[in-house]
């Protein structure tokens, strides 16, 4: 009994982040003796304030470059989206445990690159899976779902983006800078 519930600890720390130590009792209940293992878990899960070449690294860098090659850009919306991003500061929140984000991150780069978007207009926040960094980057913006990026204009937030595309998403980043009356995914 004892060594399934043993099993059973460490298969359900298996699945979870981070490294633990597991202690169990390896005798007689009224014995002390105790052995420690520990359990290597998924990768640590990127916060705060980060830039692309965190993003290359390992081990975030084999999803990140791969995503980035295979996407294929709309290069007529990019040539449209060029002069309209000049004015555009944008803050980009996503978790480096989510499928999504790792689907659109390296995607929205590319689409960044093509458009000789200005990086140092860009603010790229990772988050825990509760939305959340330790300074607190996210709070009062609303941030329920990743990735998102909130597009600003003079300082006034104009759109955002939501977890995946209505269209495509150099489309639905034309939409929101030009003020199309788009909606992301979730909004009414």
């Amino acid at each position: 009994m004892k060594n399934i519930v043993y099993i059973t600890s460490l298969i359900v720390l298996t699945f979870s982040c981070g490294s633990t130590s597991v202690t169990t009792n390896t005798g007689d209940i009224n014995k002390k003796e105790h052995t420690t293992t520990q359990v290597q878990q998924k990768p640590e899960i990127l916060m705060g304030k980060q830039n692309r070449e965190a993003l290359l690294k390992a081990p975030y860098g084999s999803w990140f470059t791969k995503n980035f090659e295979e996407y294929t850009l709309d290069t007529t919306i990019i040539n449209q989206l060029k002069p309209k991003l000049q004015e555009i500061s944008i803050k980009a929140f996503m978790g480096t445990w989510c499928s999504d984000s790792r689907r659109e991150i390296p995607t929205f780069y590319k689409i960044l690159d093509a458009a000789n978007y200005d990086y140092s207009n860009l603010e790229l926040i990772t988050v825990s899976k509760k939305k959340d960094t330790p300074e607190g980057l996210e709070k009062g913006l609303n941030i329920q779902r990743v990735p998102t990026f909130i597009f600003y204009k003079n300082g006034k937030e104009i759109g955002r983006y939501v977890e995946f595309a209505r269209e495509t998403l150099e489309k639905d980043i034309l939409a929101i800078v030009t003020n199309q009356g788009y909606k992301h995914s979730y909004e009414d």
